[in-house]
């Protein structure tokens, strides 16, 4: 018989709020190289919607990976900036002037 391992929800807390982390400052790069519309620089203001799912789910998760407190909140707080960074860029691409 072998003994079932726990599931260690600080580290998937952490996992999933470097995801995050990472994703955030993968939008610059990618709003960086978004064709030229009208010349007018309007594609940065998407930076406010992210960086606002950013610091209301991402930065609380690290704080309380940090703090190592409530591992099983810290993961569904991140899985639930995930899923909000999911919806918000699926508007913004389709917003977006295509190449």
């Amino acid at each position: 018989m072998s003994a079932s391992i726990p599931l260690n929800f600080r580290k998937i807390g952490a996992l999933v709020a470097a995801v995050g982390t990472l994703f955030w400052l993968y939008t610059f790069y990618a709003i960086a190289h978004v064709p030229p519309g009208d010349g007018t620089g309007f594609q940065w203001l998407a930076t406010f919607p992210l960086g606002a799912i950013f610091g209301l789910f991402f930065l609380p998760a690290w704080l309380l990976v940090a703090l190592n407190r409530l591992p099983r909140l810290t993961t569904v707080i991140g899985l639930c900036g995930l899923i909000a960074f999911a919806v918000v860029w699926a508007q913004l691409l389709n917003e977006f002037p295509k190449r």
